[in-house]
């Protein structure tokens, strides 16, 4: 009798954590173009490669030291005080294209990276050269480290701002699964259990043809 309260006790108990551990989970996909607000010169750009064809850029070439200018934000609101990571769809031909600077208000300061340089901000992103998911990070002068963000609910404001030239952003996911491993994590594409924020306000956009011309 007693082993079977206890067989009982232990699977009510892990039913229970199971249950908070799935209400608790949260992820969800944005579409870069799909920014509350866009700033230029970043621009909405076209190819068929990335995800609903579309992504955004500062357009140019690669070059050393890189533009600084314009950028992407996005108001996100989050459901339960938590812990989040993000990660990025991206495209970067070498390392004079692979960094963005990037904030996520309330957790971070209302900080202009773009002016200040601080390496606290500094995204550097793993070239590959190809569409992939790379985990946002910290690029400090000592090393890189993934980043987290301690963020109370309710509304959230994100910003992707340009560091170099020709950094492709196609997508932003978002995740309270901190596992540094993209497989534990699965980041994933927009679908219909993601609410996008509203239409961004800039629709410029440049053409694949184009951007294989500079290649």
């Amino acid at each position: 009798m007693r082993y079977q309260k206890l067989i009982l006790s232990i699977c009510l108990m892990t039913g229970l954590l199971f249950a908070n551990g799935i209400s608790y989970s949260y992820d969800r996909a944005i579409e870069a173009e799909m920014a509350n607000t866009i700033e230029a010169p970043m621009v909405i750009a076209e190819d068929g490669e990335a995800s609903d064809g579309k992504y955004v850029w500062m357009e140019g070439p690669p070059a050393t030291g890189g533009g600084d200018q314009g950028w992407a934000e996005f108001v996100i609101n989050i459901p339960e005080a938590g812990t989040y990571a993000l990660w990025g769809h991206v495209f970067v031909w070498d390392g004079n294209s692979d960094s963005f600077w990037v904030t996520w208000q309330p957790a971070d300061p209302d900080e202009n990276a773009q002016e200040t340089k601080n390496t606290e901000y500094r995204w550097s992103i793993s070239t590959k050269n190809e569409w992939h998911w790379d985990r946002i990070n910290h690029w400090l002068n000592s090393g890189t480290f993934d980043r987290e963000w301690e963020l109370p609910a309710g509304e959230t404001t994100l910003r992707i701002a340009v560091r170099e030239d020709a950094a492709k952003l196609d997508v932003i996911f978002i995740t309270d699964n901190l596992s540094e491993n993209e497989a534990d994590v699965n980041p994933r594409f927009p679908g219909p259990e993601d609410v996008t924020p509203v239409e961004p306000r800039d629709k410029l956009a440049t053409t694949w043809g184009k951007l294989k011309a500079q290649r």
